[in-house]
């Protein structure tokens, strides 16, 4: 190397780490944030960024060109999109003046104020325009509501799906109750007379789908309904199970597929991945977001599957996956939920949960609740248990292959043997905690053999193994600590929660309680 050369790449080395310098005084959370960001490929798996490369590494372009843009473009971007919502909020707010939610399901919008529609659906296109999605492809033609009544819109990943709603017209989506009283987007979501489900409710699922066949086999002029049939959002690797309530009136329905062919994937908004507000932040921060929306022609149903829309659902499900050369999977609404529940409170094992829960609902233990029945008349510690030992105690029959393989799926290590106390904590804490204090507070149920809440030093370790996988010696220094004097064989829950409370590392089992008593209030 010449000494010209040397000198260059001394000068270059410099330069790097002025700059990195300079994104350190300015951006003080930029590895932090990075160390975070989820870079996705669209046909490969996620990669989680490594924090240590940050600093060690060169930055990336598109990282660079993130920070750039969030100082030189996003206050422009959500200064214009502030505007434009807050407008569509106010023609929202004219429009439905006057109007109770009663007078927007018995009959559609008529006049101006249907007129309004494709206003709010324009200056929504404008909002997505100031969003970077310039460009909106679409392949086919959209049928007639007399062609078909339901639009069928899969797969749902993303709140950006809203941009081939606002495309279509402002069609009467069937979404969540909640969203009516979201700020701002709880009016423009009232204004297309949606189809509410009440997911608390268990009479909205039959209300929901006598709704959707009155409005589909109506003579009034009402807007198509349209409707993400797998319930909640995914990560468009597969289709899950569609839920049935939009094949219920029989009538045709038109397939819609969306894709968004970028090369980075910062829209997709599932369980275990970044958050809304991280998601928006990325999106806005590329310089062009793309979206493709597919009208596939219109399904005719046979009349076998008027008379199951179970099967005219899956149907429509395995046309739709053909179009979009991905496979499907027998994960429901539920298992997702099941899954993001698991995640959330660090439980092992997600998909054996669920696998679990399928075969305990088959079996009637959910619908009995037999496990919690048993640790409310429990009188002694549960051990470990064969399998016929654990039929007989979940009274169900060991020749039943599904009970097999309940307990198959339990047997961790295939010796013939599982934990009793541990699958009743797992079916127990899944069902039934919000918070991981619910977790501990679950397993002292389910350990603690002599007083309720009250555990010997062994039982105390098991409880705060299975809870917060905490290991024996860390144990039993807090159960020395929490007895009440030194003779005391046994220690309570809140002497225990005292302790732990005292600890650093256990502090976000309580700040977790405590947002969940700020939210309840």
């Amino acid at each position: 190397m010449t000494f010209t050369q040397r000198e260059s790449a001394r000068s270059c080395r410099q330069l790097r780490v002025y700059y990195i310098r300079w994104l350190r005084f300015f951006f003080p959370r930029t590895k932090e944030i990075y160390a975070r960001l989820f870079v996705i490929s669209p046909n490969g798996p996620r990669r989680e960024a490594c924090a240590s490369c940050i600093i060690s590494a060169p930055l990336s372009s598109a990282r660079c060109r993130t920070i750039f843009l969030t100082i030189a473009l996003l206050p422009f971007r959500l200064a214009a999109i502030t505007t434009l919502m807050i407008l569509a909020w106010l023609l929202a707010c004219l429009g439905l003046h006057g109007l109770s939610e009663e007078d927007l399901r018995r009959a559609p919008l008529k006049g101006w104020r249907r007129d309004m529609r494709i206003v709010i659906c324009w200056m929504m296109r404008a909002l997505f325009l100031c969003g970077g999605f310039h460009h909106l492809k679409v392949k086919g033609r959209k049928a007639e509501t007399k062609d078909a009544p339901v639009l069928a819109l899969a797969p749902h990943s993303s709140f950006f799906d809203a941009l081939p709603v606002v495309y279509l017209g402002g069609p009467s989506i069937v979404a969540k109750g909640e969203s009516s009283r979201l700020p701002f987007f709880g009016k423009l979501i009232n204004y297309t007379q949606p189809v509410y489900v009440w997911r608390e409710d268990p009479n909205s699922r039959q209300n929901t789908i006598k709704e959707i066949i009155e409005r589909t086999t109506s003579k009034e002029d009402w807007p198509q309904v349209m409707i993400f049939p797998e319930g909640t959002c995914t990560n468009r690797s597969c289709l899950i199970t569609f839920k049935s309530g939009a094949f219920y009136p029989g009538v045709p329905v038109q397939p819609v597929c969306i894709r968004y062919p970028n090369k980075l994937d910062t829209v997709t908004w599932t369980w275990e991945g970044p958050g809304a507000l991280k998601l928006l932040w990325l999106t806005l921060t590329q310089l062009n977001s793309s979206c493709e929306i597919e009208f596939l022609p219109v399904y005719n149903p046979s009349e076998a599957e008027k008379l199951d829309p179970k099967l005219y659902a899956n149907n429509v499900r395995r046309l739709m996956a053909e179009a979009l050369k991905i496979p499907v999977s027998d994960y429901t609404y539920d298992d997702c939920r099941i899954i993001r529940k698991a995640h959330q409170l660090h439980l092992p094992h997600a998909s054996n949960i669920v696998k679990s829960h399928k075969l305990r609902y088959k079996l009637g233990l959910v619908a009995s609740k037999t496990e919690e029945e048993l640790v409310q008349k429990k009188t002694t510690n549960f051990g470990d248990v064969n399998l016929q030992e654990f039929a007989q105690i979940l009274r169900l029959d060991d020749k039943d292959p599904t009970t097999q393989q309940l307990f198959r799926i339990h047997d961790k290590y295939g010796q013939g043997k599982i934990d009793l106390e541990e699958y009743i904590f797992t079916v127990l804490a899944t069902a039934n905690a919000s918070s991981e204090l619910d977790k501990v507070e679950i397993a002292f149920d389910i350990c603690g053999s002599k007083a309720a809440l009250c555990l010997t030093q062994s039982e105390l370790r098991k409880a705060l193994r299975l809870s917060i996988r905490m290991q024996p010696e860390e144990s039993d220094s807090i159960f020395q600590l929490a007895k009440s004097d030194e003779s005391a064989c046994t220690v309570t829950f809140d002497d225990v929660m005292t302790q732990l409370s005292n600890r650093t590392e256990y502090a976000h089992l309580f700040a977790a309680n405590n947002e969940s008593s700020k939210k309840a209030i």
